[in-house]
């Protein structure tokens, strides 16, 4: 048996100290790891069931359906040579924003079905839900060419409309994928996949209306204002809504009991979203941008950093647990659970017979999987945690035993 973990409960049931403010807290007793074997396992020994790891198919034909529908609104309302100019320029930041998401998720990779899912959700379902909102409220009311209306559509009816869209898709897949949603940092980039494909198509008829009212000129400053001063603005307020839902994760909240945070993540986001329009609409957006936005920006980043830290203390621990039952040694721990650790033990598989640099990151990988599997288990907030360490264990003993093979 080994320690239990800092933050799970003692031996009377009252909770213990937590190491920082963002540890994840032990809802049971951590289940005993037994004893490592020394029986040789397969190389490519099963993988962890993907229940509870993807989205329903169902979910992706009413994707399919929407899209069609999104593609004969921009042929027809924006025509085909526009659109595509606008989708080419579209592409560079959603290309930019794609590589950061993927520096922020490279600790714990999630499932790819369900980062396509969510980068799909907000290219397509979140931006038909704003355009049908507003066709909508356009129909009820009639056309709005006032200045108050601009505003009123700019600073309120499109925050909320569109943070509602896309923060509904984030929900999703914490309904759907609960056992990939492991804590802020996956909120964190569930919301930001969301928000990047959201701007990615938003992104389009702004580029493509511009080129079609004023040509190079006119597409190039749309383009510099969107795609170069603020690829980010989808990402962090979608983010919010993320990061409130990963909070409820590591308590082990149900869908029904992560509405309330929900919620709240989701005041933040329409919050932040009515400033950033605000502040384009009542002040000179570039001071405001240099005063206040960048400065969120870099509280963004720091806060992520933060978190990736707390993220590396907990793989750190599981596998430590391990380590005490002979799994692990404290060396392999320290080179799985830093940054630096995984660089090093890459370097180093570079130079074993025959190049050992894919099993090493198939070793980093499960490893990593293995110790959030681990977290699952101790959380309580997972009945098929036990499965998944074992068919875990399974694997990163065959990598192990791969790498040291002479």
């Amino acid at each position: 048996m080994t320690q239990p973990a800092p933050g799970s409960r003692g031996t009377d049931g009252a909770p213990g100290p937590f190491p920082s403010p963002l540890a994840q807290p032990s809802l049971t007793p951590p289940a005993p790891i037994d004893a490592a074997r020394v029986t040789p396992v397969p190389l490519h020994a099963a993988a962890p069931a993907r229940s509870g790891r993807s989205a329903p198919i169902w979910i992706g034909g009413i994707l399919v359906l929407l899209l069609i529908a999104l593609v004969g609104y921009f042929l027809t309302f924006v025509g085909t040579g526009a659109s595509l100019i606008g989708a080419i320029l579209a592409l560079i930041p959603l290309t930019g924003v794609l590589l950061a998401i993927r520096l922020i998720d490279r600790w714990e990779p999630e499932p790819r079905g369900l980062v396509v899912f969510a980068l799909a959700w907000g290219a397509i379902a979140a931006v038909a839900i704003a355009l049908g909102v507003d066709l909508v409220i356009s129909i009820i009311f009639g056309a709005r060419d006032s200045y108050a209306a601009e505003v009123l559509q700019a600073v309120v009816q499109a925050p909320i409309v569109e943070e509602v869209a896309k923060g509904l898709g984030v929900l999703i897949v914490y309904a759907v994928g609960r056992r990939a949603f492991d804590g802020p940092i996956d909120g964190i980039v569930y919301g930001a996949l969301v928000g990047a494909g959201f701007a990615f198509t938003e992104n389009i008829q702004y580029f493509a209306l511009s080129w079609i009212e004023g040509g190079v000129g006119e597409a190039s400053t749309t383009f510099f204002v969107r795609g170069i001063m603020s690829p980010f603005a989808h990402v962090m307020f979608t983010s919010v809504t993320g990061f409130a839902l990963g909070l409820a994760a590591r308590r082990g909240a149900t869908t029904g009991q992560a509405i309330g945070p929900w919620l709240l993540g989701l005041s933040g986001a329409i919050l932040l979203h009515a400033f950033w329009n605000g502040s384009a609409t009542f002040t000179d957006f570039f001071s405001v941008y240099l005063m206040l936005q960048v400065p969120l920006f870099v509280l963004f980043v720091l806060g992520i950093l933060a978190l990736r830290r707390e993220e590396s203390r907990l793989t750190r621990t599981r596998l430590g647990e391990y380590a005490a039952a002979g799994w692990f040694t404290v060396q392999e721990v320290d080179m799985l659970a830093t940054p630096a650790g995984r660089k090093a033990g890459l370097n180093w598989a570079r130079t074993l017979q025959g190049d050992r640099t894919p099993i090493m990151k198939k070793f980093i990988a499960d490893a990593t999987a293995l110790a959030m599997a681990r977290q699952r288990a101790v959380s309580g907030r997972d009945p098929q945690a036990g499965a998944d360490e074992r068919e875990l264990l399974a694997r990163t003993a065959a990598a192990r035993q791969a790498l040291l093979a002479r």
